[in-house]
């Protein structure tokens, strides 16, 4: 994965492309998904975050076989700005890696505050 820097931003049918550094240093690529209308696809990661904190990580085999992970998908959702579907095959670990990380580049995150 090439990282993504302000002209390297590309725009595709899906959303923005771009990555998520893990709390090892990993770079995961990212696609932006729309927040109101995401569909998930059964073998994909997403991430749902708020400015720069993933809120829930996790793939619909999460939501099936866990009751904790249903219940912070849903808060979640209710709180988060952004998601995106990660490109990853190793999720059990790229889960704990990306909780703790950031946006690499952080305006794919949508809006936020700036004080005066």
């Amino acid at each position: 994965m090439r990282p993504i820097t302000d002209r390297h931003y590309a725009a595709s049918a899906t959303g923005l492309v771009g990555q998520w550094r893990g709390r090892s240093g990993r770079c995961y690529g990212m696609v932006g998904e729309k927040l109101e209308s995401f569909s998930m696809e059964s073998a994909e990661l997403y991430v749902i975050a708020k400015g720069g904190n993933a809120l829930w990580v996790g793939s619909t085999d999460d939501l099936v076989s866990d009751p904790t992970s249903r219940v912070q998908f849903r808060l979640a959702l209710d709180c988060g700005t952004a998601v995106f579907r990660l490109d990853t095959e190793d999720g059990a670990t790229a889960r704990w890696d990306i909780e703790g990380g950031e946006p690499l580049v952080a305006p794919l995150l949508g809006p936020t505050a700036q004080a005066a």
